[in-house]
């Protein structure tokens, strides 16, 4: 199935008028001419990914990036603990922890998380009815992902210090990746950055588990672009 997403994406990609295309540098150059007047405006990054493949889930990561253009907001921990577990998670920094008396509120979005843990002890009671309702939002507890974990501490700690990239239904993703007068060197790294995390989440770089690698789908990505608000989108030719 990966390889039939990936020869569908090239096969698109012919199809799509490229002599408009820039190098990302190119690209930086121009934006940033546009934009004389507003250095501390941003870059934003825009990524198409094809979901029409039927099963793929919406991409989603998390980053450390290399210099933040903006200051970043703080997420919202929910986590699903009892007992002393749920005295960890408190002390660990959680917003919201408690057990399946949480699930009502979830359910009728009067409790709203960007990042949600479940006790290994818990998961089976929330999975029946949280399953179907977190999962298409990538935000229900899995051991895949590390959020089916005893170690509260660890995980949080590195939410609190990256930030969170996720794309909409349609599979697009939007997000500034650096300030119009950063040096031209941080902001190439700061996209690189963003888009080799982005390669990893929809399998566009292989894994170094072959077993995970060889059985993940690919989710193809159709077109990515850089603008500012001032300037027009510019397809980028090396992403």
């Amino acid at each position: 199935m990966a390889a039939k997403a990936r020869r569908r994406a090239a096969k698109e990609a012919k199809l799509v008028d490229h002599s408009n295309d820039m190098s990302l540098e190119e690209a930086i150059a121009v934006l940033r001419a546009v934009e004389v007047a507003r250095p501390k405006g941003c870059y934003e990054l825009y990524v198409k990914t094809d979901l029409r493949g039927g099963g793929l889930t919406v991409p989603k990561g998390r980053i450390n990036i290399p210099r933040e253009p903006k200051p970043k907001p703080e997420d919202t921990i929910l986590v699903f603990a009892e007992g002393r577990q749920a005295e960890e998670a408190r002390r660990a920094g959680a917003h919201v922890v408690g057990g399946t008396e949480l699930i009502e509120a979830i359910l009728s979005n009067r409790l709203k998380a960007n990042t949600i843990l479940c006790t290994p002890a818990l998961i089976r009671a929330i999975t029946p009815r949280l399953g179907r309702f977190l999962g298409p939002l990538g935000l229900m507890p899995t051991e895949r992902r590390g959020t089916v974990t005893d170690d509260f501490e660890a995980y949080i700690k590195r939410v609190k210090n990256s930030s969170e990239w996720k794309a909409d239904r349609a599979g697009n993703i939007r997000m500034p990746v650096a300030r119009l007068d950063f040096p031209i060197d941080d902001v190439v790294t700061n996209f690189r950055y963003v888009m080799e995390s982005i390669k990893r989440a929809t399998g566009n770089i292989k894994l170094r588990d072959r077993d995970e690698s060889n059985t993940r789908r690919v989710t193809p990505i159709t077109k990515v672009t850089l603008s500012s608000k001032s300037a027009p989108s510019i397809p980028i030719s090396d992403y």
